[in-house]
């Protein structure tokens, strides 16, 4: 079989010994007779396996105890419409728009109060993150949301903001593991699983204890954070499967050393492609340096009419689901905690030589 390495932004690539371990456990698992596909979630197997996929997310994130873990479906998507649901309360929400997801996540919540954009990088075709001195930020906000890592736009925070005692709501759907962070900075955490954790169906939240009371009493119970906490994720049938595998992903990276040992690796994969890409000129990344994402890498050619050319001769060598979200063109390279940096080796080389 060909070599291939899998560049997509999500649902990404999974690493070899999580999807060998998946198969060889499909048809029985651990002896049980059932796939856990087929398992019934309240029996005593998939409760096993739920409470080990908790228990080794919260030590590779060290989660203190006074945060609650939520595996919700809906995507992060969701979130945009459970988070002002569980937490504006008849108050202001400051968010902070840094490219196509956290803009998005602007107009879902406006439906259901005050939104206050207190940052907006638009301007400058979101390749960087506003200085955090110029936030207008509301002093008494229910929460300042902002987005980690912008998939699409390949920006990323690498520091926390400051804002005076007000919960920060982070989603960081495509960077959660990549490094360590200090989970008591935020008030709540989320992300979707189709990037870094696992197949799509799945969205994990982290949310502190204190900010379970405040929820819309018009909130769905399924959207209900404490209702959720209260029930174990559980109110009705939660995604299985892709719990399962979260599981077997936080596994593996437990095994590699954690994310401390990720976040090492992870930086070399970047610097090897964006070494490269400053360097040449034939390709370009349009993003400041200081606020490049280590996971989603976009790069454009100077001459865009080579574009059709070099995705056909990158999927004949193995290097696949390189073209850029439909809203932005150009090229992106995901290279997310399961891309081997023999992947981006691979990639820079034919770039190299398409170049010549």
């Amino acid at each position: 079989m060909k070599q291939i390495f899998n560049f997509s932004a999500g649902p990404a690539v999974l690493p070899k010994p999580v999807l060998e371990r998946a198969q060889a456990e499909m048809l029985d698992w651990h002896g049980s007779g059932m796939s856990v596909m087929e398992m019934s979630h309240r029996g005593k197997e998939f409760t096993s396996i739920l409470e080990k996929t908790e228990a080794d997310f919260r030590q590779l994130l060290r989660i203190p105890a006074n945060y609650k873990v939520l595996f919700l479906q809906g995507g992060a998507i969701a979130e945009n419409a459970m988070i002002p649901l569980n937490l504006l309360n008849g108050k202001t929400a400051d968010y902070v728009v840094t490219g196509a997801w956290s803009k998005r996540s602007v107009e879902d919540a406006r439906a259901y109060g005050n939104i206050h954009v207190a940052a907006d990088a638009e301007q400058t075709g979101f390749t960087t993150v506003p200085d955090f001195a110029s936030w207008q930020l509301t002093p008494d906000a229910a929460y300042v949301h902002y987005c980690t890592n912008e998939t699409i736009n390949g920006v990323e925070f690498l520091q926390v903001p400051e804002t005076h005692g007000v919960p920060i709501v982070a989603d960081m759907s495509s960077h959660i593991l990549s490094r360590p962070i200090d989970v008591s900075k935020y008030g709540v955490i989320y992300g979707g699983a189709q990037k870094n954790i696992g197949p799509a169906g799945l969205c994990l939240v982290i949310v502190r204890e204190d900010l379970l009371a405040q929820a819309s009493p018009l909130t769905p119970a399924v959207f209900h954070w404490k209702t959720q906490a209260d029930n174990q994720s559980m109110i009705n049938t939660p995604p299985t499967y892709s719990i399962y595998i979260a599981g077997l992903v936080f596994e593996w990276l437990l095994a590699q050393g954690g994310v401390e040992a990720m976040e090492q690796i992870n930086i070399a994969k970047a610097n090897l492609l964006y070494d490269y890409l400053d360097q040449t000129d034939f390709y370009y990344n349009p993003i400041q340096p200081a606020y490049r994402s280590r996971m989603n890498i976009p790069f454009r050619l100077r001459d865009e009419t080579l574009n059709d050319a070099f995705l056909k001769a990158a999927d004949l060598h193995g290097l696949l689901q390189l073209k850029g979200h439909r809203t932005v063109g150009g090229m992106r390279a995901s290279i997310y905690n399961a891309m081997p940096i023999e992947g981006v080796q691979a990639l820079v080389a034919f770039m190299q030589t398409f170049e010549k």
